[in-house]
């Protein structure tokens, strides 16, 4: 029995990093409970076989990412139809093979350091960020991607988010990483633990500065951008109206019944709309142009065609012989061709079947598609001196993309819009983390994101991340306000728009170079500094 208490406490540790993106009584962030948790896993591994390093890993990855993204369950079963038992190992059987990339860092770690008793608890901690954060990169760009849950977002409203502008937060993660090594070192050396906590103490009351300046945007230091101009002064803020129609899920494609009430509700909105810029959510219109009845779609286009009135809205476009495309359309006056944005980041089998799993798709009742991908770096829709880039659904985040779009400061977004419907997975916490993920964006380019979606949350973000304005979930409703675009690039925009994430895998597979290095045939470790043991 007591051989499997490490295994239990590796899945009670998983969960807890669950709870920490986004708890589910108030969908806030914990940024305590994410170094917690990771600081119980490294504790753990200290002096663990390989075999029993993967494992402890593995138990904890799963646990953490199918409580994580558990409220895919809902779209599977509630509105796919899929079975219950199968839904349920669908979402475990994708945590499981994600989590395969963790097994992988931590049975890397153990392999560096087993048996090696001099090695320094600092150069441990560097190496177990630097696995750690490889496989959250490989989680988040192989086979597509999916990086929802990444440990960098727990830490949104915690000390260190001040960093989080120049490393974005995959290092915002890594150094989490890297303070929870720390700390189990301090558990497993007991000789060390003045030294250490007063360090961890230093650095976070360093972090807690940083994140007060960035909340407070004073100096040069903490500030990268400025109000956008326009004419050679500052932009007058937007007046903006973000609609949420509430459709519910299973009625959203269905004629008679949501197709009817979208075009109703929509059209009446965006005829009476006052605000500069109206934007309604992803496939807000839920059929193509050329199936709407007579006269909406040219209706709408007349709409905007005159006056100082723009809209974006959420729409499928294309035909089957064409190929189809998750687009928002921009109209404003003075536009011959209406504005195309084209989704780029596909989601896997709700927008593309991947190879070999047609089989899986064909089990559910589910709206499916194989869309064409836009292009990556697409230009801005532009209003009233702001460059407003729009993203769809999940696309925000991926912040290595939307970065793209800051190679040329002079053509930079200084708004990003997110429109997203996420009602396929009802009220859950996946509409807090998204909401979170949307906040992470805005602060690592300091640029303001409006959200309109069809149950929530809909919001108005400005560039300290910080929520403005906001609608109650799943109501149907209109939030109006006012948004201030952004010039300039943080340092994280300007490396990422040109390196993507290359220097952070450069950096981390430099520091695992450096330790298999040093565990080279004929070659005694020699650590740095101090030579106090640390087990394992």
């Amino acid at each position: 029995m007591r051989l499997a208490v490490p295994f239990v406490l590796a899945l009670l540790a998983g969960l807890a990093q669950a709870l920490s993106i986004a708890a589910p009584w108030d969908g806030q962030p914990l940024w305590w409970l994410q170094m917690l948790s990771l600081a119980g896993l490294a504790w753990l591994l200290q002096g663990a076989s390989g075999r029993r390093a993967a494992v402890l890993g593995w138990l904890f990855a799963t646990a953490w990412l199918s409580g994580t993204f558990w409220w895919l369950f809902i779209s599977m079963h509630t509105y796919g139809g899929l079975p219950a038992v199968l839904a349920a190992l669908a979402v475990l059987a994708l945590a499981g093979f994600l989590a395969l990339y963790y097994a992988t860092a931590c049975a890397a770690l153990s392999a560096l350091f087993r048996g090696d008793v001099r090695a320094h608890w600092s150069f441990r901690a560097i190496v177990f960020a630097a696995l750690w954060t490889l496989a959250e990169l490989a989680r988040g760009s192989w086979f597509t991607g999916f990086p929802w849950g990444a440990g960098g977002y727990a830490h949104l409203d915690g000390p260190f988010i001040g960093l989080v502008k120049g490393v974005g937060v995959y290092g915002l993660g890594a150094l989490a990483a890297f303070l929870s090594a720390a700390a189990a070192a301090i558990a497993a050396r007991p000789a060390w633990r003045p030294a250490v906590a007063l360090a961890l103490v230093a650095l976070a009351a360093w972090g807690v500065q940083a994140g007060l300046g960035a909340e407070r945007g004073r100096g040069a230091a903490f500030t990268s951008t400025h109000p956008a101009a326009q004419g050679g002064q500052a932009a007058q803020p937007l007046s903006v109206t973000l609609l949420q129609g509430n459709i519910p899920q299973d009625e959203k494609f269905q004629a008679g019944t949501g197709i009817d009430t979208a075009l109703r509700w929509y059209g009446e909105q965006m005829r009476d709309a006052t605000a500069s810029l109206v934007v309604a959510p992803e496939t807000a219109v839920p059929v193509l142009p050329q199936q709407l009845p007579e006269g909406y779609w040219q209706a709408l286009q007349a709409r905007f065609a005159g006056g100082a009135q723009a809209a974006l809205i959420g729409i499928p476009l294309g035909s089957f012989k064409t190929g189809y495309t998750n687009s928002v359309i921009g109209l404003r006056p003075g536009l011959a061709t209406p504005y195309q944005y084209d989704k780029h980041h596909l989601v896997p089998f709700g927008e593309f079947i991947p190879m070999f799993f047609r089989w899986f798709t064909e089990m559910m009742d589910i709206p499916l598609g194989d869309f064409n991908r836009g292009a990556v770096g697409q230009p801005s829709f532009e209003w009233q001196g702001q460059r407003l880039a729009p993203n769809i659904c999940y696309e925000d985040l991926f912040g290595e993309e939307l970065g793209a779009r800051f190679a040329d400061p002079a053509t930079a977004p200084t708004i990003f819009v997110n429109v997203s419907n996420i009602g396929w997975f009802g009220d859950s916490v996946a509409i807090d983390q998204h909401l979170q993920i949307s906040r992470m964006r805005a602060l690592e380019f300091e640029r303001p994101m409006l959200r309109a979606t069809n149950t929530g949350a809909t919001v108005i973000i400005d560039h300290r991340g910080r929520v403005t304005h906001s609608l109650a979930r799943l109501t149907r409703g209109v939030l109006v306000g006012e948004v201030e675009g952004r010039s300039g690039t943080t340092p994280y925009a300007w490396w990422v728009a040109r390196c993507g994430l290359w220097p952070l895998w450069g950096l981390c597979a430099l520091v695992v170079a450096l330790a298999a290095w040093r565990r080279r045939p004929g070659r005694a470790p020699r650590p740095p500094g101090d030579a106090a043991a640390s087990p394992g």
